[in-house]
């Protein structure tokens, strides 16, 4: 997929409306690549990225505005939880649909 095929550059719904959640050491003070500062705690075992841990959840990485045109400030460096998420599953369509967002034509997944 192109990435201006790419309906999650302009939808974000997913990074608004999730707790994303990682085993700790995904973060760059454990060896991985997530920014430790734009983490919380969960447990000993978990971290989660700031600001989607609350009743109103968006990630902190998140930039622009969901619906419209959106990108990850941290793309590259991105937990495991946001690489495995994939468009048009029960849960994106669940993201957006929290959203006001229509869920994503299948035709568009090919």
């Amino acid at each position: 997929m192109s990435e201006k095929s790419n309906p999650c550059l302009h939808c974000g719904a997913c990074c608004a409306a999730f707790r994303v959640s990682f085993y700790w050491a995904e973060a760059d003070d454990g060896g991985g690549t997530v920014p430790n500062h734009l983490t919380e705690k969960i447990n000993d075992f978990r971290r989660c990225m700031r600001g989607t841990w609350s009743d109103s959840p968006r990630c902190v990485a998140l930039r622009g505005e969901v619906g419209a045109e959106v990108s990850c400030a941290i793309y590259e460096q991105r937990s495991s939880t946001c690489r495995e998420f994939e468009a048009w599953t029960e849960a994106c369509h669940t993201a957006r649909r929290k959203h006001g967002l229509p869920e994503l034509p299948l035709a568009d997944a090919a």
